[in-house]
């Protein structure tokens, strides 16, 4: 559970998901690798990962203007791994709700 912050559950990813039924979107840590993302998907969702794609995104910087002034600040960056599953086998995100 370490590796896995958070499945990704946006309509954007849905779309993809819906176009291949066996692709599914993670937030993980920035420091973990390929190998690592498959074993923790296998473990924690009892399937078999066939590919990992992984993707870096760094913070921007963001300021808005206010009654006060200018206020500044950085949005977080972040890792996200798309993972491709073997055919056939399927993730529920909402099973256990």
């Amino acid at each position: 559970m370490g590796l896995i912050i958070k499945p990704i559950l946006t309509e954007k990813q849905t779309l993809i998901t819906e176009k291949r039924p066996n692709r599914y979107g993670f937030y993980v840590t920035p420091d973990a690798n390929k190998l690592e993302i498959k074993r923790a998907v296998e473990e924690m969702y009892k399937v078999s990962v066939e590919n990992v794609n992984t993707m870096n995104y760094f913070g921007k910087r963001k300021s808005r203007y206010t009654r006060s002034g200018v206020i500044n600040g950085k949005q977080s960056a972040y890792k996200k791994a798309i993972v491709s599953l073997k055919e056939g086998e399927v993730i529920d995100f909402f099973a256990n709700i």
